[in-house]
């Protein structure tokens, strides 16, 4: 029993460093050793119906285990159960937890265990991503946008939820602190507000120090907080503030990225596209589009349906894969804006598929932009009168087509030296030109889904739930980012192809 101690003192470990795959694969080998008995005791905790798992009790092969082989194979199930839930797989979790009931039927902890994993399942929540941490919304947009209109009517909305807000912009003064209401969800105490510089670009440093601030006056009085907004200034590239936190260890520990929001000024907003900039600059409105989960196209009241329906058209040439809600007065439903868990690994799985054939739809799939300052085939007649200066007539001017967005879908698998490959490659030479990428992906040999998000060269992957019996094994990736040569993104995914 010393090697099976010693295993799960090292899964321990690794639950305990958040290394929640490795922890699974040293679990696997230790419940390899036990695999006789283990084919009948998991084939009763993957029983769905109880009539199935009754059947399992009636095997002779429980009875024949003694306590302490009892007692360690329910560990290493509750102890793999934790693992998945970290891995946010909670479908198989709740397969491992009652196997492990079947092994201690009257242990209550398990049986909590059980039911809250299924109260997670049910409410869609990811249990990487459980209620111990605080969900953070980044808000991001133009000076004039609408975001400090957002934030007031955020926090006198209905919702129940006690928030706290991280608002900056430049100048000494908070140029916002006028207009910001702070309502009974938000204290004074924990409305943080940086002058020193902008974290989102500059400080990043001193962001960090106000969530540690902002955490330990919440939960040290015992008022943990619902969620965390962190408003930027018009200007900010909004990846320094989202990288902190995947890359701070107590930002990373005690909160999580719930989404990117981006407020966009319809009036204005082709215009600021169009602005030209020195060269190897970047347009920020074009970055703050591309890293969106979310978009509020407000202020529609000030332009008609026309321009509308172009400015949309615009924004999904950078991002389509973001929501957007069309808004007046920044008026938007909570359940559009809060708690989306837009980097959780179950969203991804449900964006994917739809990213990649809403980009072939668009013709993304034909050609690309790289280069391009005009494109065929693209009217921008319309029958708007003098005062239209959203669209500059004379020149017809395109945002800038250094950012698209590529998809790439393959009915095949990949193997999984050349896939390590593949993401090395494209954080070390693309890394900084990746906006946002996400995909899911079927690696050979692997019965379980790896599905993977990525902010710049801050690249998240796992496994994931395994594929169905029926369900096509494939891979679909979707990349939003500067100079993408879609050409060569293809060419070199594909080298990762089981042939």
């Amino acid at each position: 029993m010393a090697a099976a101690s010693d295993a799960v003192k090292t899964a321990r470990a690794a639950l305990q460093d958040q290394r929640y795959f490795d922890g699974v694969q040293i679990v696997n080998g230790a419940l390899e050793v036990q695999q006789g008995v283990l084919t009948k005791i998991q084939s009763g905790g993957y029983a769905t119906s109880t009539e199935d798992k009754q059947e399992i009790l009636r095997n002779p092969v429980l009875p024949e285990l003694d306590e302490a082989k009892r007692k360690h194979l329910a560990e290493l199930f509750v102890l793999r159960t934790d693992l998945l839930m970290g891995l946010g797989a909670l479908k198989r979790a709740v397969l491992d937890i009652s196997a492990a009931l079947l092994l201690a039927p009257d242990d209550e902890a398990m049986a909590k265990k059980k039911s809250d994993i299924e109260g997670l399942l049910k409410t869609g929540m990811s249990a990487s991503e459980g209620s111990a941490k605080t969900p953070t919304t980044i808000i991001t947009g133009f000076l004039g946008a609408g975001k400090t209109t957002l934030l007031n009517y955020i926090l006198d909305a209905n919702h129940g939820k006690k928030l706290a807000i991280i608002e900056n912009e430049f100048g000494e003064v908070g140029i916002d602190d006028s207009l910001l209401n702070t309502k009974s969800s938000v204290t004074e105490e924990n409305v943080i507000e940086m002058n020193n510089g902008c974290i989102c670009c500059t400080v990043r440093g001193d962001l960090i120090a106000g969530l540690k601030k902002l955490h330990k006056q919440t939960t040290g009085k015992g008022k943990p907080l619902d969620g965390i907004i962190i408003e930027t200034t018009g200007l900010a590239d909004p990846a320094p503030v989202a990288q902190t936190f995947f890359a701070d260890e107590f930002v990373s520990a005690n909160m999580m990225l719930d989404g990117i929001l981006t407020v966009v000024d319809s009036k204005h907003i082709v215009g600021q596209l169009q602005e030209e900039k020195p060269q190897g600059a970047v347009n920020e409105a074009v970055e703050q589009i591309a890293f969106a989960d979310r978009i509020l196209l407000n202020k529609t009241d000030l332009v008609d349906e026309l321009v509308l329906e172009k400015v949309e058209s615009e924004i999904r040439r950078i991002n389509n894969t973001a929501a957007i809600r069309k808004t007046q007065n920044s008026r938007v439903d909570m359940e559009f804006i809060l708690g989306i868990q837009a980097f959780s690994l179950e969203k991804v799985l449900m964006q994917i598929s739809q990213s990649v054939e809403e980009e072939a739809a668009h013709g993304h799939g034909h050609h690309g932009h790289e280069g391009h300052e005009s494109h065929e085939g693209h009217s921008h007649s319309h029958g708007h009168g003098e005062d239209c200066k959203e669209c500059d007539h004379s020149s017809h001017k395109r945002h800038d087509y250094r950012v698209s967005s590529v998809g790439i879908q393959r009915d095949k698998e990949v193997q999984k030296d050349k896939l390590d490959s593949f993401i090395s490659w494209l954080v070390q030479t693309k890394g900084p030109d990746l906006y946002r990428s996400k995909g899911v992906l079927a690696v050979h040999g692997m019965p379980q889904k790896f599905v993977f998000h990525a902010v710049h060269m801050q690249f998240s992957g796992r496994q994931h739930e395994a594929w169905g019996p029926d369900e096509k094994r494939q891979c679909k990736m979707v990349f939003i980012g500067k100079n993408l040569d879609r050409e060569d993104l293809n060419k070199k995914f594909d080298e990762c192809l089981v042939k």
